[in-house]
């Protein structure tokens, strides 16, 4: 038999992957082995959850009794020794498409509190809808003493990926579990699964938006909400992986320290105007980009505002931007606003500016601020992932956008100042002067005849010594 029919033995075996029982507690162990084996891999997620720098230790279905009589045992322990302290969390995993168990969630928060450990971990294909929120729905007071954290799958491939690309990890057998930890989650039968379904709640009020009957106070407005600000997490972590970089999700102030607002938001835009909007940030990029899903047009759309250069007449910014974007799409549409202008100004596609870049500027005088480049695609229409999905939809636009228009663009900065031309300095001038006049005015011998006026003697003229 031909040695290409053999199997490679793996690290992490995939074989006899059968049931959420055994998917759970081959995920749980393979992820807390690895969190010990490769240090840096292990820093960069514990520290998401408050954990100092230090040796990790981690360990699997830790029994322990509540109370004096209650029994009770999470999937895994993670402690951090530094010195003579030592920082300790326990680890609830869940995979597949199980979900995390608000009342099991409170048990382990109590037995944290107990036993004075720092936190409580939860992993699943669950995706917050925000920073610091959790998935699971948890009294807030047993909270106060223990934090509460979450990870999905998603997020701790997306790491895994990042530090394998960026060769965060020095250690080449280090390096190499890893890799083995990243093929193991791709493997479809391991239970971690993508983002990759907009709810039950999708298709009604899909409809209902279409139809103008849908209303801020429906259950289900809030869920597909919150499903829209879950997969712009996801798609976050999508370009990270491509980028190898921390992607994160564009919020303001207000909304981290409160994300329901966030989806309160959402909602008012969903019934008022009958799209979605969140915001990407991509390090080091010319500027955030908006996703609007458009679900009265069926479209999906990326919008990026960028800032026009503050010197130059109008039909100079334009060019400016034009330049950057020869390679764009077509369709690419672009508009120009002025300062102080209540909306934008024209907009045409960028075939037919990159024709005649003048249709932008409608007055010579024109003050050009900004620019907003928008590119559209048609929204799918079904719930789940796969062909026609929403989901896949929302990915396609924002890869596209990104790789033909927003990794191209760079900011404008104003040219250096330059040094002027100046005239010679003040004591050149002087001397020019000094010797212009010595040469018109001629110097006049002093006599040794001439008296000399505090003495009113004549000087001897024979060497009276």
């Amino acid at each position: 038999m031909s040695n290409e029919q053999w199997q490679t033995a793996r690290l992490i075996p995939v074989s006899g992957l059968s049931g959420p029982d055994e998917q759970e507690r081959r995920g749980t162990s393979a992820l807390l082995a690895v969190l010990f084996s490769v240090k840096e891999f292990g820093r960069a997620l514990t520290q998401r959850c408050g954990a100092p720098s230090g040796n990790i230790e981690t360990f699997i279905e830790v029994p322990f009794v509540l109370g004096g009589a209650k029994h009770c045992q999470p999937d895994g322990l993670i402690r951090i020794s530094r010195g003579a302290k030592s920082w300790t969390a326990l680890v609830e995993v869940k995979t597949g498409r199980s979900t995390l168990n608000p009342q099991q969630l409170e048990t382990y928060l109590e037995v944290a509190r107990q036993e004075g450990f720092d936190a409580l971990i939860t992993v699943s294909n669950e995706l917050a809808t925000g920073p610091n929120e959790h998935p699971a729905a948890i009294d807030k007071r047993l909270t106060k003493k223990v934090g509460l954290f979450h990870m999905s799958w998603s997020e701790i491939r997306t790491e895994a990926i990042i530090e394998r690309e960026n060769h965060t990890v020095s250690d080449p057998d280090q390096a190499w579990i890893l890799n083995e930890f990243i093929r193991y989650l791709e493997y479809w039968k391991s239970g971690a699964v993508e983002f990759e379904d907009m709810g039950t709640s999708w298709v009604p009020v899909r409809d209902a938006v279409v139809n103008a009957t849908l209303r801020t106070n429906d259950a289900a407005a809030i869920e597909v909400a919150s499903r829209y600000a879950q997969l712009t997490g996801f798609v976050a972590m999508y370009l990270s992986r491509k980028l190898r970089v921390d992607v994160q999700p564009a919020l303001t102030r207000s909304e981290r320290a409160n994300p329901y607002s966030r989806i309160h938001a959402i909602v008012a835009d969903l019934v008022a105007h009958g799209r979605m909007i969140s915001s990407l940030h991509v390090p080091n990029a010319i500027g955030s980009f908006d996703v609007i899903a458009d679900l009265r047009a069926s479209r999906v759309a990326c919008t990026l505002r960028v800032d026009a250069p503050t010197e130059g007449k109008p039909l100079t910014r334009v060019n400016w931007l034009l330049r950057q974007l020869r390679g764009a799409p077509s369709d690419l549409l672009i508009s120009a606003t002025a300062l102080r202008a209540r909306s934008e100004g024209p907009s045409h596609r960028l075939d037919k500016l990159l024709e005649d870049p003048q249709l932008l500027v409608i007055d010579s005088r024109t003050d050009i601020r900004t620019f907003s480049l928008t590119l559209s695609h048609p929204a799918g229409t079904k719930r789940g992932q796969g062909q026609s999905s929403f989901v896949g939809s929302v990915l396609k636009v924002v890869d596209h956008f990104y790789e033909s228009v927003v990794q191209h663009l760079k900011a404008w900065t104003p040219a250096a100042p330059k040094i002027k031309q100046t005239a010679p300095d003040a004591v050149a001038q002087a001397d020019a002067v000094l010797s212009n006049s010595l040469a018109v005015v001629p110097l006049v011998p002093v006599s040794r005849a001439t008296p000399i006026a505090s003495g009113g003697r004549t000087p001897s003229t024979s060497g009276d010594r």
